[in-house]
């Protein structure tokens, strides 16, 4: 069986073809900096390794890139689009509707469509692969795995705002928390390092979006992440925590329309609305060059990450990992040592020689020998447990 993964992000798209139940990869690739005219297309198979550089304005045109490169008469992996049985699909925020994987219906992409509202920068680039997926992969299973379903373990307490009552009950309004299928994957690498029963764990998923996971014996008991994924730690276009009458007096005083607070606060604030860059990369070459206002950035992602460290210790009453993953958290060592410093009051120490490492391809425990926390480096693979979750589900149909 081959099985197809896509996972559209804000601005890139990870995709990995696998051989299944072996797990084999069969070819595995990124579109990044989707938006831009320098966008990067990588395609990777044991044989070669194809990089582009050029205008992906949407995730549309990144999708027809990629299907077009599948399908090459000469260095295809695929000789007809019937070869593939299944495309698994992440979508963001199945909101109260999606508690499980789900195969995709006509009726399954209307209620993803009704979510948008609720994920603005995800569920619709989520949908638009369903549906070029379907046009191009006509026999295979379209199958929905959703960021939200991990996360149905966090408590009540934890998961209610305090508003009326009425407003969860009616209005599904509540904490949500996102990157599951991330914080799912590496929790479950991470209790099997640890070899422990029962273990106190915080996941940092750090990317172009980012958020925290407070875990115990593997379930989230909370994550930064709440309604929608603008909330928590400061990302590349998402401002994070901010107070609500920020939008009273946005709309009040100036005169700002909802639309534009959504877009102020959804695709013009975090580090790119503080330095004019959302990429981390570059916004450490600015601050090296004494760019003042990427440097201050960089310390507010730190502090902000530093805050939600303290209080999910807070929550599961001590700590046994920190788990590093996602692109950020996997290959900046600057980053993963300054959330690290000044934290020895909770155990935490780094090894800096071990946190500089150039390439991971499993876990790297990057703590200091006399750490009583370890610090854990972990490539997610979410495209993986799409793939196993989506084939988990049509054999259990099967039977």
């Amino acid at each position: 069986m081959q099985v197809l993964v896509l996972n559209s992000g804000s601005s890139s798209i990870k995709f990995k073809l696998f051989k299944m139940p072996e797990e084999t990869k069969l070819c595995a690739g990124l579109i990044e900096r989707i938006g831009h005219r320098d966008a990067k297309f990588t395609f990777s198979t044991q044989k070669e390794t194809l990089q582009l550089t050029r205008d992906i304005p949407n995730h549309k045109v990144g999708l027809e890139i990629l299907a077009k490169k599948l399908l090459h008469k000469d260095s295809g992996i695929i000789n007809s689009t019937d070869d593939i049985n299944i495309v698994g699909h992440r979508v963001v925020h199945g909101g109260k509707l999606f508690r499980d994987t789900t195969e995709i219906t006509q009726a399954v992409k209307d209620k993803i469509k009704s979510l948008s509202t609720l994920a603005p920068l995800h569920n619709p680039p989520n949908l638009e692969g369903i549906e070029v997926a379907e046009t191009i992969f006509k026999k295979a299973k379209q199958v929905a795995v959703f960021d939200t379903a991990f996360h149905q373990s966090i408590p009540d307490y934890a998961n209610k705002y305090a508003i009326p009552i009425d407003f969860s009950e009616k209005h599904s309004i509540r904490v949500y928390g996102f990157h599951g299928i991330s914080h799912e994957y590496v929790s479950e690498k991470a209790i099997q390092y640890l070899g422990k029963k029962h273990s106190k764990i915080i996941s940092l998923h750090l990317g172009n979006g980012c958020s925290i996971t407070a875990l115990k014996d593997g379930k989230s008991m909370d994550n930064s992440q709440g309604f929608s994924p603008i909330n928590g730690l400061i990302m590349g276009t998402r401002s994070g925590d901010v107070d609500p009458s920020i939008i009273f007096h946005l709309a009040e005083k100036y005169d700002y329309s909802i639309d534009e607070i959504s877009t102020l606060l959804q695709k013009k604030s975090g580090m790119f609305g503080l330095t004019g860059y959302n990429d981390l990369r570059d916004i450490k070459a600015e601050a090296k060059k004494g760019n003042k206002a990427c440097q201050l950035a960089l310390e507010m992602n730190i502090y902000r990450i530093k805050k939600y460290i303290g209080a999910y210790a807070a929550v599961l009453n001590g700590l046994d990992a920190i788990v590093f993953t996602a692109g950020i958290g996997e290959n900046s060592s600057y980053m993963r040592q300054h959330i690290c410093e000044d934290m020895d009051f909770l155990g935490i120490s780094l090894d800096e020689e071990k946190n500089n490492f150039d390439s991971n391809t499993g876990i790297k425990a990057i703590h200091s020998d006399t750490a009583k926390v370890k610090l854990l480096v972990i490539p997610t693979n979410e495209e993986l447990e799409i793939a196993k979750q989506a084939c988990d589900l049509l054999a259990n149909n099967l039977n």
